[in-house]
């Protein structure tokens, strides 16, 4: 079916932080959720700072909805692994994990003007690569189901089967000229082999593409730099982010940088590139700060907008490469920092806390779309029943476990879910 492009929007579903959310260092190669693994956490902080985002973006006038989080500690998993007293605390801890909050993982999304039957299609990622990211995807696309339940506008798919790993869109970028525009999609992977794993296979990209009816000549298909993956850009989206005609990327990230604008620019003429050299932001700094970890908006005004976490103000390269570039006349015009630290100690900047959907909002159920009222409701039962500090001794108790589940319900009575219980 044809979709009026007139009434299609981006809009940003950020995943809402779960009461289970804790620093167990789980993920390889995401240096700074090791570097505070064993840390405590603080999960009614943490998800109130999500809200606190959400909410700035709707001031700005954006269209704003959320995810919710995953059961956990989830049971099925422990069974499946044979937990019992003498499994190791990590594997343990994998059941618990609240990393489902970033949504940038939930899925990869193609808007109905770049597929063939005209519908905007999802595919959930398999996040096979790691075992506290694996369990996620069915619940995850449960929650899709309904959101995206309209099979008028919308096709979700089941994820890509292992052995191909999936991570959805934090490697997979859009370009277009409008977001109602028919566009171009860019996906980037990565080749195993190094000290860290390469989370995208290129088989994986290339079936979502053909689950959603994209065309060939409107895909590219771009490796990521294995020296980035080695320094810590377990993702994409941690050196490169696209928005519309921009691409925002340091001068490292892809393992050919020419070759891939020269790809990208081949399928998508007016691709316009902010790259960040090396001498000015280095890519250890980079990745600290998750510069590129950002949210690269367009205004309703039609200017760019650049949601940063409040780390890229502290750094003094960081801060001075974007007072120069809002000082320029590049296509980016603001930049703006945002507190999200909770999640930026377990590895996650604003863009992996949101995945972006094309789409009519009328025809998404509306208990996942974000208004002032609803904002309210979610800051009042988090600030009731979220845990407030999370200790690492704590996790695998049976009171946090009641304490996390109890918390979870509440959420879904108060926006009528109970069917994701």
């Amino acid at each position: 079916m044809s979709t009026d492009s007139t009434r299609l929007t981006e809009i940003n579903f950020d995943g809402l932080v779960g009461p289970s959310h804790n620093y167990a260092g789980l993920s390889l190669g995401n240096i700074a959720s090791a570097s505070h693994g064993g840390d405590p956490s603080y999960p009614r902080a943490a998800a109130l700072q999500g809200v606190a985002k959400m909410r700035g973006n709707m001031g700005r006038g954006l269209s704003q909805g959320f995810l919710l989080p995953l059961p956990r500690p989830n049971d099925d998993l422990l069974r499946r692994i044979g937990a019992d007293e003498g499994t190791p605390p990590q594997l343990r801890a994998a059941a618990w994990s609240a990393s489902s909050m970033w949504t940038a993982n939930a899925a990869t999304v193609s808007p109905a003007p770049d597929t063939a039957d005209g519908r905007c299609h999802l595919t959930p990622a398999n996040l096979v690569t790691m075992l506290h990211r694996g369990q996620e995807w069915r619940d995850t696309k449960a929650q899709l189901d309904i959101a995206f339940g309209n099979s008028d506008h919308f096709a979700v798919h089941d994820a890509v089967p292992p052995s191909f790993g999936d991570e959805g869109a934090a490697n997979h970028m859009r370009f277009c000229e409008g977001h109602g525009s028919p566009g171009v999609e860019v996906f980037v992977y990565g080749r195993p082999g190094g000290r860290f794993p390469a989370r995208q296979h290129e088989q994986a990209s290339r079936a979502v593409a053909r689950l959603h009816g994209l065309d060939p000549r409107t895909c590219v298909f771009i490796e990521q730099n294995p020296a980035a993956i080695e320094a810590g850009a377990f993702h994409n989206d941690v050196v490169a982010v696209a928005n519309e005609r921009v691409l925002f990327t340091h001068a490292e990230a892809f393992a050919d940088q020419q070759g891939a604008y020269d790809a990208i620019r081949a399928a998508f003429p007016a691709l316009e590139v902010v790259e960040v050299p090396t001498e000015a932001v280095s890519m250890a700094e980079a990745i600290r700060t998750y510069l590129f970890n950002a949210q690269l908006l367009t205004l309703p005004t039609g200017e760019m907008a650049l949601v940063v976490p409040e780390e890229c103000r502290e750094s003094p390269d960081v801060w001075r490469f974007c007072e120069q570039m809002i000082a320029g006349n590049g296509p980016i015009r603001q930049v703006i920092p945002v507190d999200v630290r909770q999640s930026m100690a377990n590895g996650g900047g604003p863009a992996c806390l949101r995945l972006r959907v094309v789409a009519d909002p009328a025809t998404v159920d509306p208990r996942f779309l974000l208004d002032e009222a609803k904002a309210d409701l979610l800051e009042t039962v988090i600030a009731k029943n979220w845990p407030e500090q999370i200790d690492p001794a704590d996790i695998g108790s049976d009171a946090l476990a009641s304490s996390v589940r109890a918390a979870r319900s509440a959420l879904l009575d108060a926006l009528d879910l109970s069917a994701l219980r």
